[in-house]
């Protein structure tokens, strides 16, 4: 019964990994991140192009930006060969690989982190708390309970 759970569960993995397609954002050579709008997203080709590639170009007019689909293997391998090149500097080549939907886009605004006046746990609560669920699951119940 087991190995028939299993099956059926590897086939459903199977199935919906057979036809795996991302969207990503595709540009060249576009100043100010301008392509980040919905009329530059394509559909990349399904089981081949699993990643989304952006290339970030540090020119004397400024900085340019290539968007695109890629295969995971040659985008991890143009990032990791541009690595060197990636100064941020005048002729600045940084290549970034990502494998979410649209992950090639605009960088997303981070909310601020709570100010410690309002957060609801301190980090002493949170030790304290850690430390007696220790002491219970070493002691056992009955006995953790007698120590304090």
């Amino acid at each position: 019964m087991r190995l028939l759970v299993f099956a059926t569960f590897f086939g459903v993995l199977l199935e919906r990994g057979s036809a795996l397609q991302i969207q990503c954002y595709q540009c060249e050579e576009v100043k100010h991140n301008d392509c980040s709008t919905p009329e530059f997203i394509v559909n990349c080709t399904v089981n081949v192009q699993d990643m989304c590639q952006k290339e970030v170009l540090v020119k004397a007019d400024g900085i340019h930006y290539r968007k695109s689909c890629a295969s995971s293997g040659a985008c991890l391998i143009a990032s990791s060969g541009y690595q060197q090149f990636c100064t941020g500097r005048l002729n600045s080549v940084c290549i970034t690989c990502c494998n979410t939907p649209l992950c090639n886009g605009p960088k997303k605004k981070r909310r601020p982190l709570p100010s410690r006046g309002c957060s609801s746990t301190s980090p002493s609560l949170l030790t304290l708390l850690t430390l007696l669920t220790l002491l219970r699951l070493l002691l056992g119940p009955a006995r953790a309970l007698r120590h304090m």
